[in-house]
C-alpha cells in the first residue's frame, strides 16, 4: 500500500529499492524558497546499514505491513528495550531497531511490534503520549499561550518546545510525528 512521503512516522517499515527499512528518524524540510521535502533516515532491515534518503512531500512510499501485535513497554537495559504481549511473553529489541521510536517509550505504553518472517523489526507509536516534564524554566503564572516557548525535557529526555506556563512535574501531551508539544495532559 502506497502513502506520500509526509505520513511517514519512525519505527514504520517500508519497501525502498526493492529492500525492506526501518525509517530511523524522520523530518520535514522547507529551505527558503525551495520546495519542501521529506528527509528521513532509513535502517536497512537486512544488512543493518543506514543511510540518509530525501523524499518529495507527494513521493508515493509503499508502506510494508507486517504481522503486528499488540504489546506493553516495560522497561530498558542499556540499549536493550523489552516489551510484553497479552500472554505474557517478552520480546526485546535494540534501540539501532527502535530508532528516534525510543525518546516516546514510557513504562506501560501500549504499542504495536512489528514481525517480519518472525523476528521483531520495528515499533509502531501511538500519534501522541502523555510525558512528565522533569526539567525546565520556572512557569510565568500570568502567561497565557502565545508564540513564546521554552525547553523543557522530559522523563525519556526528549526535549520539547513549551509554552511559558508549563511548569516542572507537570504531564504534557507530545506528538510523536512531530516531536512537538500538543497540550496539558
Amino acid at each position: 500500500m502506497s502513502i506520500p512521503a509526509t505520513q511517514m512516522r519512525p519505527g514504520m517499515i517500508i519497501k525502498f529499492k526493492n529492500d525492506l527499512h526501518s525509517v530511523f528518524s524522520v523530518e520535514h524540510r522547507t529551505p527558503g524558497n525551495l520546495r519542501a521535502f521529506i528527509q528521513a533516515k532509513l535502517t536497512n532491515i537486512r544488512t543493518g546499514a543506514s543511510f540518509t534518503e530525501r523524499f518529495r512531500s507527494p513521493d508515493p512510499i509503499e508502506r510494508v505491513y507486517v504481522d503486528e501485535v499488540k504489546m506493553e513497554y516495560l522497561y530498558n537495559d542499556g540499549d536493550d528495550y523489552y516489551f510484553m504481549d497479552d500472554k505474557f511473553e517478552q520480546t526485546m529489541l535494540k534501540r539501532d531497531i527502535l530508532g528516534d521510536a525510543v525518546d516516546y517509550l514510557t513504562p506501560n505504553l501500549g504499542i504495536a511490534v512489528s514481525f517480519h518472517d518472525g523476528k521483531a523489526v520495528g515499533i509502531d507509536l501511538p500519534t501522541a503520549v502523555v510525558m512528565t516534564v522533569v526539567e525546565t524554566e520556572p512557569g510565568i503564572k500570568s502567561a497565557t499561550a502565545s508564540s513564546v516557548t521554552k525547553p523543557a525535557k522530559t522523563e525519556t529526555g526528549l526535549v520539547v518546545q513549551v509554552p511559558p506556563f508549563i511548569n516542572e512535574g507537570e504531564k504534557i501531551r507530545v506528538d510523536t510525528a512531530e516531536g512537538a508539544y500538543m497540550s496539558r495532559a
